[in-house]
C-alpha cells in the first residue's frame, strides 16, 4: 500500500479469534464501541471516562467519540469513507480544526477471515508533521484491536 505525498503511516495488525463480521460491527455500534474504547484509555493509563459516542455508520456518515483527560475532553471525530462488510472500512481520523483542513489523516482498517478468526490491519496514513508520533499511534490502534477481542467473548453471549 502506498502512502500519499506528506504523510506517514501507522500500522497495527492483530491475529483474533473473532469473526471478521464482529470485528467490523464493533467499530460501528454505539455501546461497543464505548466498551472497547474506555478498556484501551484504560490499558494506555488513562481514565477511561468515556464521554460521547455518536456514530452515522454509512458512507458519508460522521461519528464523534471523546473522552476525559486531565487537560479536559479529548475529541476525535471523522466521516465513513467506505464500508465493505465484513472487509474494509475507511475514515478520517481528527483531533484538531486544522487536521481536519489539511485532510491528511485517513484510518484504513481491513479483515481477513483466517479460520474461525480473522487477521485485523489498521493503517493510518496521517500527515507528515506526525512523525514523531507513528509509534504511539500504532500502539493506541494496537490497544483498541487487543481490547475489541478481549471483550467479544461478553458481545457473544449478547448478540
Amino acid at each position: 500500500m502506498s502512502i500519499a505525498e506528506g504523510t506517514v503511516a501507522a500500522r497495527a495488525s492483530r491475529r483474533m479469534a473473532v469473526s471478521p463480521e464482529r470485528v467490523f460491527d464493533a467499530w460501528l455500534e454505539p455501546e461497543r464501541i464505548r466498551s472497547w474504547m474506555a478498556a484501551a484509555l484504560k490499558s494506555a493509563g488513562l481514565a477511561g471516562d468515556v464521554r460521547r459516542v455518536e456514530v452515522d455508520a454509512r458512507p458519508g456518515g460522521r461519528f464523534v467519540f471523546s473522552d476525559m483527560r486531565d487537560e479536559g475532553e479529548a475529541i476525535h471525530w471523522g466521516s465513513y469513507l467506505e464500508m465493505e462488510r465484513p472487509h474494509r472500512l475507511v475514515f478520517t481520523w481528527f483531533t484538531s480544526e486544522e487536521e481536519e483542513t489539511q485532510n491528511l489523516s485517513t484510518v484504513t482498517l481491513t479483515l481477513e477471515a483466517d479460520g474461525e478468526g480473522c487477521v485485523a490491519t489498521i493503517v493510518h496514513e496521517m500527515s507528515a508533521e506526525w512523525s514523531d508520533y507513528v509509534e504511539q499511534t500504532e500502539g493506541g490502534w494496537g490497544r483498541m484491536l487487543a481490547q475489541i477481542e478481549a471483550l467479544s467473548e461478553s458481545w457473544k453471549a449478547r448478540s
